[in-house]
């Protein structure tokens, strides 16, 4: 029996109602019901584990302050250390740079090592967005991420020398920096269309909260830059063994790859959990159900299906621009507030749990206003109050206006920053998702890797960059489509005859209207 035939026998006529997942989860399974909670808190745990990977870095590679033992001045050049009198306060395994002694000539490994760690994440994004969209699947690629983790982030821990720990934190950035993508499409694909923009936003707070976690765990481990990494790692490793073997795999997935039944048997699971039932005649379909021959093409679509459409190519390359600018601010914003002459570890905390306030309002909008107009006033506020700053002087009480100034846009920002995950994955169709927002990451990335340099610039230019960045980057969104109770699409044919249908509906409607 050929391809073709068995996917026309599975299908059969007389079987019953034929549902897309999305319908499945409205009519019958429930779109948000304590198997979906469930679920949703197990998986985006999981941002915990990215946030203690990669933020461990701002404590482990910090410069801790040093003394001259004698007390009388003598101590010769600071930059010899230890060698000229010089001692560190709380001795020289508190961090990488006491330890191998990376200061003035040497201190630009410090931002060698951070820039390679955020190289390695772009290039793991893409790898991984790819596998998991093949045949590794959401929850093997979740795994693989958080046991690669768990082994570089321990044996990190075990570095002899620097460039054992540069090799080291490119690997973990490798794995590390896929895990909250995996994470979010895993999450959110269960969820009904009436839930997931709401639902999309909630795995925010978990990276958040897994940063303030982490200033309190090196609050308590100062003196000791390994075990901090032994620390930081363990929860990799409990999560791998104690919580994915309860993930279900994404019944989205599951479909797109043809193993229909699969698929069935996670929504009857999410259905007996949610005190409901799907009748026994409903199969499932994908969303370009009426062309067998090109569903059989896309079970093997890729990042390269992505440019071939002129949808989704001009999506993609407006949601990397726009990341690209996102981040290049979200980081800069949030360097130029962990450099205040204050305590690390309360700022860092203060910091991460600020931006809450911002998940929250668009979590709130998002249902009212839609992505669109939300991603472009997000990024508006953000560029209009950094311009603002950059005008103010930063001379007495005009400091002040000027900080606040950059709360305001690192609180658009933040909002921005975690709106364009969810707008993101409903732009693209299931069997490109993963790798398309792999792709966002990536830019995202080397946002991160700029921004240092761009702080860099003194006092006033960076918020003028920031400005420049935030309003560009809020015009570009103008250019997107909303995608607020749009339904999430199986395949690339499905995306462009549904959008097709959409367009030729309103073009329908508004001739209609005229008449």
């Amino acid at each position: 029996m050929s391809t073709t035939e068995a996917l026309l026998t599975s299908s059969g006529s007389g079987a019953g109602d034929r549902l897309s997942i999305d319908d499945a989860l409205a009519q019958h399974a429930g779109e948000f019901g304590r198997w979906q909670l469930r679920h949703f808190l197990m998986v985006t745990a999981a941002w915990t584990l990215e946030a203690m990977h990669t933020m461990v870095m701002i404590f482990a590679d910090r410069e801790p302050a040093m003394s001259c033992p004698a007390g009388n001045g003598q101590c010769g050049d600071r930059c010899a250390g230890p060698s000229a009198g010089w001692a560190w306060d709380q001795g020289s395994a508190s961090s990488t740079v006491a330890e191998w002694g990376l200061v003035c000539g040497e201190s630009y490994k410090v931002g060698l090592v951070h820039a390679l760690y955020f190289t390695s994440c772009m290039i793991g994004a893409g790898v991984f967005g790819h596998l998991s969209d093949s045949f590794l699947g959401r929850k093997g690629s979740l795994l693989v991420v958080c046991s690669l983790n768990a082994i570089f982030g321990l044996l990190t821990a075990i570095s002899p020398n620097y460039w054992v720990y540069v090799a080291l934190r490119i690997l973990t950035g490798f794995s590390a920096g896929s895990i909250c993508l995996c994470s979010f499409v895993l999450a959110t694909e269960p969820v009904g269309p009436s839930y997931r923009g709401v639902v999309g936003m909630s795995t925010c707070y978990f990276f958040s909260g897994g940063i303030a976690i982490l200033a309190g765990i090196a609050a308590m481990f100062q003196s000791s830059w390994r075990l901090l990494y032994v620390v930081t790692s363990m929860p990799s490793l409990a999560f791998m063994l104690t919580i994915m073997p309860f993930v279900s795999e994404s019944p989205r997935w599951y479909l797109v790859r043809r193993r229909t039944k699969d698929a069935m048997r996670i929504l009857r699971d999410i259905a007996s959990t949610n005190r409901k039932s799907i009748p026994d005649g409903i199969t499932l379909k994908l969303d370009d159900e009426d062309d067998i021959e090109k569903k059989i093409e896309e079970s093997s679509s890729s990042i390269l299906d992505v440019f071939r459409s002129g949808t989704t190519r001009s999506r993609l390359v407006l949601s990397v621009l726009i990341s690209f600018l996102c981040s290049v601010v979200y980081y800069g914003l949030s360097l130029n507030v962990v450099n205040l002459k204050i305590n690390i570890y309360i700022s860092v905390a203060v910091n991460s749990l600020a931006e809450m306030p911002a998940f929250l309002l668009t979590t709130v909008l998002l249902q009212h206003l839609g992505r669109k107009p939300l991603a472009i006033g997000s990024m508006l506020l953000s560029g209009v109050f950094c311009t603002f700053a950059s005008l103010i002087t930063g001379v007495g009480s005009m400091r002040a206006v000027r900080m606040a100034c950059g709360v305001v846009g690192i609180f658009g920002m933040a909002a921005t920053y975690n709106l364009l995950v969810v707008y993101t994955a409903e732009l693209f169709p299931t069997t490109v998702r993963t790798a398309a927002m792999g792709c966002t990451l990536q830019a995202s990335k080397m946002g991160a890797i700029l921004a240092p340099m761009v702080v860099l610039l003194g006092e006033r230019m960076p918020f003028a960059v920031f400005g420049m960045l935030g309003i560009m980057g809020g015009l570009l969104v103008f250019f997107l489509p909303e995608t607020m109770n749009k339904p999430l699409y199986d395949t690339m044919f499905g995306l462009e005859k549904g959008e097709g249908d959409l367009v030729i509906k309103g073009e329908i409607t508004s001739g209609n209207s005229e008449i």
